[in-house]
């Protein structure tokens, strides 16, 4: 559907939903193939090594493209704003910001990768090879690091731009191209993880090539037209506020890891880490159904609120989040019954790596729909305007694992590592099922006082 055109009628709010959602989650599993694809090239071809190595590098790389969602997401929600209250001018203007933004974080990350990359793998305690390893991870993708921020964004412009289907297309190109290059650059030319960081650069390169060429083209109605005139400072600080707490899910997850690998390292060993990043890749599986639900969440519910129809952001609220914490339950339930079999896709020889890991899924993913659930809460409210409160859970869901992460391994050892985050997890999500619940009934309550002054628009 064009993006002039209203959204289909709201009568049908499931139909909504789906709509965004479907491509949303392929996109975003499209996407993390990126880094599964890798795990399981470096699993099979660099080792257990490899696997620790990468598990330090990528708490920095993931950084990038968490900036890049930061400008896409803030864009995004300025655009369908926009939308619904039939304003194209806002959301040209919040486009282009949002595209000359990506290109000033991007100067900016080159220099800290550049000067601090090395640094950050020392906190984690890497050491000799996996040091070297890792450091040819980070470095390359600091050299691109516009590459990386653009692609992360340019999924979430051409989405809202009420093109779904373009976004997800782009991106299975991406991730097909990088997985045919992970075994050219690791199978047979040996390079190693800088051969699945450039794997993946030209990867996310073909998707930000793609992404501009739709933005040239008729079948787009926001248009690439970036000149410094149509910078907005303005406009650059909400994009950055309305999706800091998208950029803080991101660091969360990189200030978990880094500090997960930091504790397996002194309370383990490398063979623990590398557990540890298979462990990762199968939590990721389902974080990025998660996410692709929050982002089909985002669209709709941002034209609603534009629109002012609470009724229809309360339907939708309800329909995402059953949604997540089913496919959470159900993910963990088919990891546990079938463990060995998901774990050989990154191992095929190390007994003593598969029991780890077996171990650590048990441990550490059982509580996952409820993180799940936090990412959705944290969406919503982004999408709602409500910038505040979606930074405020993500924040805590960071600080909440301080105290555990400290104590639970000086009484458990590492099992206690294992540990932290769910017990965390189910602690922060008691306190922000209230705070949703609460918003949810305020919205209810506000619904009679707007029906009173005037009918409700009908998309």
């Amino acid at each position: 559907m064009h993006s002039n055109e209203p959204m289909p009628s709201s009568s049908n709010i499931s139909k909504n939903f789906w709509r965004y959602t479907i491509p949303s989650i392929a996109a975003m599993m499209v996407n993390g193939l990126y880094q599964i694809v890798d795990g399981i090239f470096v699993g099979h071809y660099v080792g257990y090594q490899g696997l620790a190595a990468i598990n330090m590098a990528w708490p920095i790389t993931f950084v990038l493209s968490g900036l890049g969602l930061m400008i896409g997401i803030g864009s995004g929600t300025l655009i369908s704003i926009a939308r619904g209250e039939q304003n194209q001018l806002n959301a040209q203007r919040a486009f282009n910001t949002g595209l000359i933004l990506t290109f000033i974080i991007s100067c900016l990350s080159f220099a800290a990768f550049t000067f601090l990359g090395d640094y950050f793998l020392q906190l984690q305690g890497a050491q000799q090879n996996i040091k070297h390893l890792a450091l040819d991870y980070v470095s390359t993708f600091g050299n691109a690091a516009f590459i990386t921020v653009l692609a992360g964004a340019m999924p979430m412009l051409i989405r809202n731009d009420d093109s779904p289907k373009i976004a997800t297309t782009l991106l299975v190109i991406g991730a097909l191209t990088n997985i045919l290059l992970d075994y050219v650059f690791l199978g047979l030319m040996g390079w190693e993880l800088k051969g699945a960081a450039i794997a993946t650069l030209i990867a996310q390169g073909i998707t930000c090539v793609g992404g501009l060429i739709y933005f040239c083209s008729q079948y787009s109605t926001l248009k690439l037209k970036i000149s410094l005139p149509d910078f907005s400072l303005s406009e650059s600080k909400k994009i950055m506020v309305l999706g800091s707490s998208a950029l803080i899910m991101y660091l969360y997850g990189s200030f978990v890891v880094a500090l997960h690998n930091y504790q397996f390292m002194i309370y383990g060993t490398e063979l623990t880490v590398g557990a540890f990043a298979i462990v990762g890749y199968m939590m990721t599986m389902y974080y990025l159904v998660a996410e692709g639900i929050g982002e089909g969440l985002q669209p709709p519910v941002s034209y609603y609120y534009g629109a002012k129809q609470p009724q229809h952001i309360r339907q939708t609220l309800i329909l995402a989040m059953k949604t997540t914490v089913i496919a959470g339950i159900a993910w963990f339930l088919l990891l546990t019954s079938f463990p060995s079999t998901l774990i050989s896709l990154f191992n095929s020889s190390n007994s003593e790596l598969t029991l780890e890991a077996t171990q650590g899924i048990r441990l550490h993913l059982f509580a996952m729909f409820l993180d799940g659930f936090i990412v959705l809460a944290t969406m919503y409210f982004m999408s709602v305007n409500q910038a505040s409160k979606a930074l405020v859970i993500s924040i805590s869901n960071m600080l909440i694992q301080l105290p555990f992460l400290y104590f639970l391994p000086k009484l458990l050892g590492v099992v206690g590592v294992w540990l932290t985050m769910p017990v965390s997890t189910m602690v922060l999500s008691c306190i922000v099922a209230v705070i949703v619940w609460r918003d949810i009934n305020k919205r209810c309550k506000q619904l009679d006082s707007i029906e009173n002054q005037a009918p409700l628009i009908d998309l």
